[in-house]
């Protein structure tokens, strides 16, 4: 439940002045194929060795609402989280998913063909990750919409994903007998969702418990697709503060 302080907290937070919200202070590239893709880190500022986060964006991309997933970047990062921003679409996806010249029917089916090569990515990128000095060894994924089916796939995949957390999204439908493993998780959607019903989410859920995961799985009542993208709604500050509280639990050393 939404209590008074969350929400009054979440207002506290859409006051702050811009300089200080935090900003990426490094970019890499990691290799998709014939591409280097760009990857922004907000890095934790702490020394010694830190665990990582590397959020993965819906299918239009970052700057679409680019403000949205640097909310949860700045709320990882302030809590001793490194935050790791990828770009994982390369310029035939970006073009194959454009909503002008695509069908809803082309884009599901290309997502099918795809979802192993963007893990692939993310994969990398995780190599990158624990093979920098200030890594703990420990990375979680936080995906949104098609950011979290293919957090969802990797996870299942790489054993090294150390926890996952998945907004309004579920696990690819050829995934799902193939799974032997997925990491500690939590799932939040809202039930008015007509992009990815929140049958996918609890699916993923039940998934995850099956195989011995521990699982949580937050529904957010008349919330639609992508309701943490909201500035104003306290829904926002408390789905921020559940994946936040949640990263900290599971990535501690």
């Amino acid at each position: 439940m939404i209590t008074r302080r969350m929400a009054m907290a979440g207002l506290a937070a859409l006051l702050l002045p811009a300089t200080a919200r935090c900003a990426p202070n490094e970019q890499f590239s990691v290799a998709a194929g014939n591409e280097s893709l760009p990857v922004l880190r907000y890095a934790a500022e702490l020394t010694g060795k830190r665990p990582a986060v590397i959020l993965l964006h819906g299918s239009r991309g970052i700057e679409l609402r680019r403000r949205a997933y640097e909310r949860y970047a700045d709320a990882l990062s302030a809590g001793g989280i490194d935050a790791y921003l990828l770009r994982y679409m390369t310029t035939t996806d970006t073009a194959a998913l454009d909503l002008k010249t695509s069908t809803q029917e082309s884009r599901k089916a290309y997502d099918t063909g795809r979802f192993d090569g963007w893990s692939d990515t993310v994969s990398a990128t995780i190599t990158t990750i624990l093979g920098r000095p200030d890594s703990s060894g420990h990375v979680g994924l936080l995906g949104f919409s098609l950011g979290g089916f293919i957090a969802a796939n990797t996870a299942a995949r790489d054993e090294r994903v150390t926890a996952l957390a998945v907004l309004y999204a579920g696990l690819p439908d050829a995934m799902t007998r193939k799974v032997r493993h997925l990491p500690p998780m939590i799932e939040l959607h809202g039930e008015a969702d007509r992009n990815v019903p929140i049958a996918n989410g609890k699916k993923l859920i039940e998934l995850a418990r099956s195989v011995g995961a521990e699982a949580e799985f937050v529904p957010y009542p008349d919330k639609g697709h992508g309701f943490d993208f909201s500035d104003t709604d306290p829904a926002t500050f408390d789905a921020i503060g559940r994946v936040t509280r949640f990263f900290h639990s599971r990535l501690a050393a």
